[in-house]
């Protein structure tokens, strides 16, 4: 029922295609003593997710990608009931059609963190940093050991090693400015990266739209999407929170790294938001305040620092 995805070109003709991939999920349903419960697919995502009534989501893996199901399937396992804030239940997971995968698993309650936000007052935005934070803190504390042999890297410097030799054609390939293509490798190679520190479970992602909180009161209660989960420099993690939770607020990232317990150097942080997997600084630079002066040690300082 569902063609195979081995390219991008295949992913973009059907996976955003409802007509080729909702009766596959309707049949998937079917088949997993779901049927008639009724599909609502989330809009935004770069994976096919339904709601399945209104206590069930159903994700779904195309080809390529079917690795991260067996990824996600073990950390949400591992995960349930180990973190201040809810993750969700793991019910089902396995093959599907021509090398598809799937998980069905627990929605959480609450609403999107992303949505919510311009509603909840300054304070409570405050609050939820906090609360991330100390999320945070409680992931990383976590033995990772568990998970070897399903988590990568196995090596975080031959890790590191390769993301910095792709970056500049990485960040190219995304349409970055000349001007700022130019900084790209003195600023990496002036960045001391320490990849002898312990490695720690890292969501890689974590942002607001992978974040739940509770209507009324505000207090941060869940946290989704483990597909990308690795193991590594517990700083990596704090690319994507830097960027897609405080958003480059100074006030908001000081308070989630006060109640993680830890802060980092802003350059750091920009290295690694460099060698992300999913580095897109052109992106970023849409979304997010524009530096002073334009040069990396100035867009450190912007989108990195705190207050």
């Amino acid at each position: 029922m569902l063609p195979a995805v081995g390219t991008d070109a295949e992913w973009q003709a059907v996976v955003f295609d409802e007509t080729i991939v909702r009766p596959a999920a309707e049949d998937l349903a079917a088949r997993l003593g779901l049927a008639g419960a009724g599909l609502r697919r989330y809009p935004g995502g770069s994976r096919p997710v339904y709601a399945v009534g209104d206590r069930r989501v159903l994700k779904l893996y195309p080809t390529v990608s079917a690795p991260d199901s067996v990824t996600e399937a073990r950390v949400l396992d591992y995960l349930n009931g180990r973190l201040p804030v809810a993750t969700p239940e793991l019910l089902a997971h396995g093959e599907y059609e021509n090398g598809w995968r799937y998980l069905l698993m627990s929605q959480l309650p609450g609403t999107e963190l992303a949505a919510a936000w311009p509603a909840i007052p300054r304070p409570q935005q405050d609050r939820v940093a906090s609360e991330a934070g100390e999320m945070l803190a409680a992931l990383h504390g976590l033995d990772p050991e568990p998970l070897h042999g399903i988590l990568g890297p196995a090596d975080w410097a031959g890790f590191l090693a390769g993301q910095r030799a792709a970056a500049l054609e990485r960040q190219r390939q995304v349409k970055l400015p000349d001007p700022w293509l130019s900084q790209i490798e003195d600023f990496l190679e002036s960045v001391p990266l320490t990849p002898g520190r312990e490695g720690v479970l890292l969501h890689t992602e974590v942002m607001r739209e992978h974040l739940v909180v509770t209507p009324g009161t505000w207090s941060l209660s869940g946290l989704l999407d483990f597909e990308t989960a690795m193991t590594g420099d517990r700083a990596y993690e704090f690319a994507a929170a830097g960027l897609f939770v405080s958003r480059g607020d100074p006030r908001l990232l000081g308070r989630l790294l006060a109640a993680y317990g830890r802060s980092f150097d802003p350059r750091e942080l920009l290295a690694y938001t460099l060698l992300h997997v999913h580095s897109n600084l052109p992106e970023c630079l849409t979304e997010l305040a524009a530096p002073p002066e334009p040069t990396l040690d100035s867009l450190a300082l912007t989108w990195f620092g705190t207050a």
